[in-house]
């Protein structure tokens, strides 16, 4: 069957690519004006409020009503703050608050921000219940392991963004949080039952519906309870007879980038494409490691070819791009002028902070300390030129404070003298040992345990998912590792703050 010019349009209007620099490349603007649906942005397309603005208003010149998306989460997961860190805590560190006033304010300032920089869809909550702590890929973006807390968390996290008039979308539907496999690397197996489906894994997504969330994102995991054969981003017993017609979600599907190994390791990058819109995708996000119009081409030939082979019918992408139209416009209708006001991220991470205090009365008297900081290799979700640490904060209120990091090749390049060869610059100092998730990173775990044994009055800063709080003379833990949340440990390190 002949492809038409207009089923070509067709499938570029499900497409929601990325691009490399931070103005528009010829091809974007190009394919803009041709009905390409948007684009999503990332940290390496950021550099600063005023270079964004333009930047959306560029794309916005070529095509008005584009899906203007990025992922900013907040906590660990930001584009916008990557260069800086986040100046908002993560999900779990709101979880730990248990505020949902608090969570939803947090939101409606992000919003504000997002409105005023001309981004009008923000890939966030995750809306994920973190019943694995091993979890490669979910952890502190979570707002907890309790069904409960993460669905009324989710739910104020929806209602203050989109009060500022930006979409936001649940992710990682049905569920990510009890898999042992970053999807980016491999495909995760949602083991649950049907009725354990329902009342964990979904209740956050009901409770996003309920509050009229104008976008789900698809996880790329199989799950065995709805379809034990095809991941949930290609199936069309998850996505319409799951999301659409049990659950009665109206609004806007989004897959989760589908260059990720978990599907286009199997079917490509063109197939799986194809598969997401039949089985009811209606934007299909790429662009984080493939950002060519190369990318753009192959998806847009192989959804086009899906039709006229049958395998995807073209009222199936008019059905897409109508919804695609309707969220831009409630977008466009919802918009909001108002100024952002000032953050309550630091207050918020402040409140996030719990201390374990037996030994060590904090701060230390009149000696600046020496800070260890143990580095793991973070997943792809995650920039990895992000900062984060305590050093930096701390070194600014006990000046003299000096800071070691270490990687896991540097940790085992020093050998069987890790421990001692590290702390000699520590000798008669206070010492602060920082660490990310070291209940499941092997090396790190290893590592924290060899230099509390040297130095059994050490500070331990957990600002990853908290595993045991009984380590070290003092234990901290953040509950995330954005900028706030190191300052507020700075802060209790110093004596500033008490913490819970």
């Amino acid at each position: 069957m002949k492809r038409s010019p207009e089923l070509l349009r067709l499938a570029d209007s499900v497409l929601l690519p990325g691009f490399e620099g931070e103005t528009p490349p010829e091809w974007l603007r190009r394919r803009l004006g041709e009905g390409l649906a948007g684009a999503v942005l990332f940290s390496r397309n950021i550099s600063d409020p005023g270079q964004v603005t333009e930047l959306t208003a560029a794309l916005r010149a070529e095509r008005p009503d584009a899906v203007i998306g990025v992922d900013e989460e907040t906590g660990d997961v930001s584009r916008l703050e990557a260069r800086t860190g986040s100046s908002r805590p993560g999900n779990y560190a709101l979880g730990v608050v248990d505020d949902v006033a608090l969570t939803e304010e947090i939101a409606r300032g992000l919003g504000a921000d997002l409105a005023a920089l001309g981004v009008n869809v923000d890939f966030a909550p995750s809306a994920d219940v973190n019943s694995n702590p091993r979890n490669p890929v979910i952890g502190l973006r979570s707002f907890g392991a309790d069904p409960v807390l993460v669905s009324r968390h989710t739910a104020a996290w929806v209602r203050g963004l989109q009060a500022a008039g930006v979409a936001a979308c649940a992710k990682h539907f049905p569920g990510h949080g009890d898999t042992g496999i970053d999807s980016h690397h491999g495909l995760p197996t949602l083991p649950a039952s049907p009725e354990r489906l329902r009342e964990v894994e979904l209740r956050p997504f009901r409770a996003a519906v309920e509050a009229d969330v104008r976008m789900i994102m698809t996880g790329h995991l199989l799950v065995a309870a709805c379809d034990p054969g095809m991941p949930a981003t290609l199936s069309r017993a998850v996505l319409t007879g799951l999301l659409r017609d049990e659950m009665g979600f109206g609004g806007v599907v989004v897959t989760d980038a589908i260059e990720m190994a978990a599907v286009a390791g199997r079917y490509g990058i063109g197939g799986a494409s194809a598969r997401a819109v039949a089985a009811g995708a209606d934007l299909v996000c790429v662009g984080g490691e493939h950002a060519g119009e190369d990318v753009v081409v192959a998806i847009r030939e192989a959804v086009a070819d899906a039709v006229t082979e049958g395998l995807l019918t073209e009222e199936r992408l008019t059905d897409a791009a109508r919804r695609t139209a309707e969220l831009t416009a409630w977008a466009e209708a919802a918009r909001t002028t108002a100024v952002p006001g000032r953050s309550l991220g630091l207050v918020a991470a402040r409140r996030a902070v719990r201390v374990t205090r037996r030994r060590w009365d904090v701060p230390p008297g009149g000696v600046a300390p020496y800070v260890v900081e143990l580095a793991p290799v973070m997943n792809l979700a995650i920039d990895r030129h992000t900062p984060w640490g305590v050093g930096e904060p701390l070194a600014k209120l006990l000046p003299g404070t000096s800071v070691a990091r270490f990687e896991e090749d540097d940790w085992t390049a020093l050998g069987p003298a890790a421990a001692g060869d590290a702390l000699v610059p520590a000798a008669g100092r206070p010492l602060v040992i920082v660490v990310r998730d070291a209940h499941r990173v092997p090396w790190l775990a290893g590592a924290l345990d060899r230099l509390l044994a040297a130095r059994p009055d050490a500070a331990v800063v957990e600002m990853g998912l908290p595993g045991r709080t009984d380590l070290g003379a003092v234990h901290i833990a953040t509950h995330g590792a954005a900028r706030v949340c190191g300052q507020a440990a700075a802060e209790v390190l110093a004596g500033l703050l008490d913490g819970s």
